[in-house]
């Protein structure tokens, strides 16, 4: 068989679970559960076998989940949750990726879809635009810029609890994810990347970050979506720890995007204490722009934002699994999603319903708020967007700038101020957010809660 052209015909799909099965032969007796619907496996790229494969090959995994906006992408593919034993397995570092803990924030207001003429749709994005920076290398909110190492180091240990703390607490997070993630108190910052990100909190940064003002079809509402991570102090951390780890092992790490630690690594909870602080580095980041896009917002609108919710992806996190037991679960480009009754809700809003979903579609499609139901069977996992069907190569080689921006103006959607399009994040690049949605839906993952349609989109050239 060559895996490349006929790996897809191997596969079984499982009608009770709503999903494809890889033969166990192929990965060495690990279960491969692929959510995806007949279209979405079509046109996945074949390439992304190897990378499931390499998803199984780590020490210690139990189980990987492919998300339906899965494509090709640094060593595992982007869309997949690898789990793994937590205490005889690896932690492996593709499956975190650059951007540790980035993620998505929901805003929500009373205010009439209607009252977003094209006129303050393009008020909101000069408001925004004049609070938060977009771009790379971008420098965050004046208020945080001249932070010295000591106190930087307080924000990282100490998350979004520090920082309402110390700085003000301008929204209201009890409905957020979490406001931290603890830190071991042995876990120093490698000096050679303690300057990077201190000037960046509160920006924005390019690629597939972006801000977006929505209408809730189900509200008729307008809502807010913001997505961003770790900026410069993420990947220079994630550098450093792949770098670190394959130095280690030489032998065994041949390329340095399947790089792993081992139980017994003197480097493993160095890097579980550099994710925990690029994850709190990144929800201050996002709670920063919530509060600079809620004052823009009501200098246009009139009107206050709450959260519906703020949630991490691109982590390693200990969990409890109904399937397995005490486990790791590495999500790249993927979410958690907790149905209610599960353990890990108790204390919180959610626990009788499920905590939110926050899935970006482009924009030029429908985003959604999703709440999770039957997803103990992915590992407590779904997809995190829409996924690329596009490299950016091929969006900018293929794709004409003049047709997307004018087919933007006609559906209203008004980019950044001068209505031009980042053409490598354009809707085009992009899959179907429906078909994405329908693969959830279909295997009983999660429920909709809102669909909603980009009215006006942040995102840096």
């Amino acid at each position: 068989m060559t895996h490349t052209t006929t790996w897809k015909e191997q596969l079984v799909f499982n009608d009770e679970g709503g999903y494809y099965v890889m033969p166990e032969q192929q990965s060495k007796g690990v279960p491969v559960r692929l959510f995806l619907t007949p279209a979405l496996l079509e046109e996945l790229e074949v390439t992304v076998y190897s990378q499931i494969i390499t998803a199984t090959r780590f020490p210690g995994v139990k189980l990987v989940v492919i998300t339906p906006d899965c494509h090709h992408g640094y060593g595992v593919p982007v869309g997949c949750a690898i789990v793994t034993d937590p205490d005889h397995g690896a932690v492996a570092l593709g499956p975190v990726g650059f951007d540790i803990g980035c993620g998505m924030v929901s805003l929500r207001s009373d205010v009439p879809a209607e009252k977003a003429t094209e006129q303050r749709r393009l008020a909101f994005n000069r408001a925004v635009m004049q609070r938060v920076s977009m771009g790379q290398g971008e420098r965050g909110v004046e208020r945080l810029a001249g932070l010295d190492r000591a106190e930087f180091e307080r924000l990282l240990r100490g998350g979004a609890d520090y920082y309402a703390r110390t700085y003000g607490n301008r929204i209201d997070r009890t409905r957020a994810e979490r406001n931290c993630i603890p830190v071991d108190d042995a876990w120093s910052l490698p000096v050679s990347r303690a300057d990077r990100g201190m000037s960046q909190l509160g920006s924005l940064g390019s690629g597939n970050h972006f801000i977006e003002l929505q209408r809730s079809e189900q509200t008729g509402t307008l809502f807010v979506q913001i997505h961003t991570g770790s900026r410069g102090f993420g990947h220079g951390l994630a550098e450093h720890y792949f770098r670190v780890a394959k130095a280690e092992q030489p032998d065994v790490i041949r390329n340095l995007d399947e790089a792993w630690f081992g139980p017994s690594s003197q480097h493993r909870d160095e890097y579980l204490g550099a994710v925990a602080a690029g994850g709190n580095y990144a929800i201050i980041n996002r709670l920063v722009i919530a509060e600079e896009v809620s004052v823009a917002f009501r200098q246009v609108f009139g009107a206050d934002l709450e959260l519906v919710y703020e949630i991490s992806h691109n982590l390693v996190q200990r969990e409890w699994s109904d399937e397995f037991g005490w486990v790791n679960v590495h999500r790249k480009g993927a979410t958690r999603a907790f149905p209610a009754g599960h353990p890990a809700l108790e204390g919180t809003p959610w626990f009788d319903d499920g905590h939110p979903v926050l899935i970006p579609g482009s924009n030029r499609d429908w985003s959604y708020i999703l709440r999770p139901t039957g997803s103990k069977k992915s590992g407590y996992t779904v997809n995190h967007g829409a996924g690329r069907r596009m490299s950016r190569t091929a969006a900018k080689n293929q794709l004409n700038q003049r047709a997307i921006d004018d087919d933007y103006r006609r559906a209203g959607i008004v980019v950044n101020l001068d209505g031009r399009v980042p053409i490598d994040e354009s809707g085009p690049a992009y899959k179907s957010s429906a078909e994405v949605i329908e693969a959830i839906t279909g295997a009983g993952l999660a429920e909709v809660e809102h669909r909603l349609w980009p009215l006006a989109s942040l995102k840096a050239h």
